[in-house]
């Protein structure tokens, strides 16, 4: 449950929402799902007030006893609505009101009579809840097959930049991206800039929110903090022997070693990739992280040549990785922040724009795959950093933080699968240009592939 004192932020997830309203017209409830903190409550009371003509909002996670019994036995639904009403001192209206089961997870009960209510088709219902919890407390459960799923995820960079109060950038963008055309230096140095903001910030409401507030980024970094330490506790239910945890904790030191896949060797000493493969889909599944798996033969149906144990992770929030890869200060010191939003850091910081971009194309609704090429000799590896699906072909994305004149994984890659190819994508931090068959794109504009 988000905090009462956050700002209202505006969010895409909206207009998913009021299709569904239209759409389904009360035959599926609908269930957001997403990592915790990423403003899924907020949104559905957000919409609930604005679109019914009342709501009552169950939350799960601090209900009365009285309210987590009425699911015990459901034979009896005037019995129910009746109850609920008077609890929550509510009048509902036929067709006109909602009832909203918050962190639906910890009242699986509630999430099985979704069947019965939503036939009996009085009122409309949206639920919430983190995906991992959702599964692991559903097993004993049946699951109504009435419901509509959405996936939420931390706001992108478009809605960070509503938040900020500014709407003229991304049209800017999207127009630029679309006719090719490079924007000029000095605007491209303050896109830049204000690009960098979002991936200091991040995309989560509390952090966007504090920045608003006190424009401070201690402040910021402490909201993050509370956030990783919520989700860490999260991964102890998982999974109790701590390798979740520290499989997340270890994933900016095992991205700036620039390998070709995820070491669990040195994250979990002594530890095998194959014995902690649920434990990694567990962690996909809360959508804490993001996942690129190794396409073993990459073609249009790229889920179909995944390779589990060959996987890289990141944070599904770019801010909070920010705070992970310097956990060891107490506080981040806003030299730091003040650093990196100046490019001056000297840290190689590529691999955190290979976190960002990653987030960003999951956003869009992608999955993340990526391919590697051994050399000749065998040593070494050609590594395309993502490969997406484009139309009936793929298109290979290399990400360059500097030195982007050569980009051989890119060329490698494209000689190979010839016959496959759409486009070829350069990610990098200067202006747009297409050079030799080649779109070099700004990070910012990772959101339009």
């Amino acid at each position: 449950m988000e905090s009462k004192d956050m700002i209202y932020f505006k969010r895409k997830i909206y207009d998913t929402m009021l299709r569904w309203k239209t759409e389904r017209n009360g035959d599926t409830a609908l269930l957001i799902q997403g990592a915790r903190r990423i403003g899924k409550s907020t949104i559905a009371e957000e919409f609930a007030r604005n679109e019914y003509k009342s709501y009552i909002l169950i939350d799960f996670s601090k209900v009365a006893p009285e309210v987590n019994e009425l699911f015990n036995d459901i034979s009896d639904l005037n019995y129910l609505f009746i109850r609920l009403q008077f609890i929550y001192q509510v009048e509902l209206h036929e067709r006109e009101s909602v009832i909203i089961f918050d962190e639906v997870q910890l009242q699986p009960l509630a999430r099985q009579a979704i069947k019965h209510l939503v036939k009996d088709h009085r009122y409309d219902y949206i639920e919430t809840g983190s995906l991992i919890s959702v599964r692991s407390k559903s097993r004993d459960i049946i699951i109504p097959s009435e419901e509509t799923k959405v996936n939420m995820y931390p706001m992108d960079y478009e809605e960070f930049r509503w938040a900020l109060g500014d709407t003229t950038t991304i049209p800017l963008l999207r127009m630029a991206f679309e006719k090719k055309m490079p924007l000029g230096d000095a605007v491209h140095r303050k896109l830049m800039r204000d690009f960098r903001l979002y991936m200091l910030v991040g995309g989560m409401p509390q952090a966007v929110s504090a920045y608003i507030r006190t424009n401070n980024f201690s402040a910021v970094d402490l909201a993050k903090r509370d956030i990783i330490a919520l989700y860490e506790e999260d991964f102890g239910k998982i999974d109790d022997s701590g390798r979740a945890k520290a499989m997340y904790d270890a994933i900016p030191a095992q991205l700036s070693k620039n390998a070709s896949r995820y070491q669990i060797g040195n994250a979990l000493p002594n530890e095998k990739v194959e014995r902690v493969i649920n434990i990694i889909k567990d962690m996909e599944d809360s959508m804490t992280t993001n996942i690129a798996f190794h396409s073993d033969d990459p073609n249009a149906g790229l889920a179909l040549t995944r390779n589990e144990e060959y996987f890289k992770m990141y944070a599904s929030d770019t801010g909070l990785f920010v705070t992970l890869a310097f956990m060891d200060s107490d506080i981040t010191e806003n030299v730091i922040y003040d650093k990196l939003l100046n490019d001056k850091l000297s840290t190689n910081l590529g691999y955190v724009y290979e976190n960002v971009i990653a987030q960003m194309l999951k956003a869009t609704g992608k999955n993340l795959f990526y391919h590697t090429i051994p050399y000749a000799e065998g040593k070494k590896y050609y590594e395309v950093d993502f490969v997406i699906t484009d139309k009936h072909k793929i298109s290979p994305i290399e990400v360059k933080s500097s030195g982007y004149k050569s980009h051989k994984s890119l060329d490698e890659f494209c000689t190979k699968f010839s016959d496959r190819i759409m486009n070829k994508y350069l990610i990098y931090t200067k202006d747009y240009k297409r050079e030799n068959g080649v779109d070099y794109i700004p990070v910012y504009m990772t959101m339009f592939l």
